[in-house]
């Protein structure tokens, strides 16, 4: 598992978690909560070939996956910087970057997925932070996939839910 935009103390008071854990529990057990998802990995780098986040790619080129092992995520994230943009970031077709209709993260182009996967040596972006009505879609370029599990998101999408499996040494999905 990886932190989501989701595990945030803002948007568990804003959408309702918090009411719902201290309601049921305690703000005891909220407390403990939030504490767990500030110990939650940003990403994963599967057998060197496929990177997993929550959100998506970054503001800038550059970034390695050593940097990404290097901030601190035992905090709320900022609006800005690598915790953020794991966090909120969205794929688009257009190449190169462009703002975020979220107000934080970024969208990305198909040429910056494909820059970070030859500067970290990897096959595929794996994501999950939007609806997709099959439950999955490929970005342009084919280097970063959304898979997104939930059928019916808040009964009212009608999307299908989706999950990925990799078969073999060569990671392929």
């Amino acid at each position: 598992m990886s932190r989501g935009n989701h595990e945030t103390k803002n948007l568990n008071n804003l959408y309702g978690f918090k009411g719902e854990v201290c309601h049921k529990y305690d703000n005891k057990v909220y407390d403990l909560f939030n504490d767990m998802f500030q110990h939650m990995p940003l990403s994963h780098c599967i057998n060197k070939k496929v990177f997993v986040t929550h959100g998506g790619l970054f503001a800038k080129d550059g970034v390695k996956l050593e940097d990404i092992r290097k901030v601190n995520r035992i905090k709320e994230p900022s609006d800005e910087g690598i915790m953020c943009e794991c966090l909120w970031s969205d794929p688009c077709d257009q190449n190169g970057r462009h703002p975020s209709h979220r107000g934080v993260g970024v969208k990305f182009g198909p040429d910056v997925a494909e820059r970070f996967c030859e500067d970290n040596g990897l096959k595929l972006v794996v994501r999950s932070h939007e609806v997709k009505p099959l439950g999955y879609e490929y970005q342009k370029g084919g280097k970063t996939l959304t898979i997104f599990s939930a059928p019916n998101y808040c009964d009212q999408m009608g999307n299908k839910g989706a999950f990925i499996r990799f078969k073999g040494a060569d990671m392929e999905p």
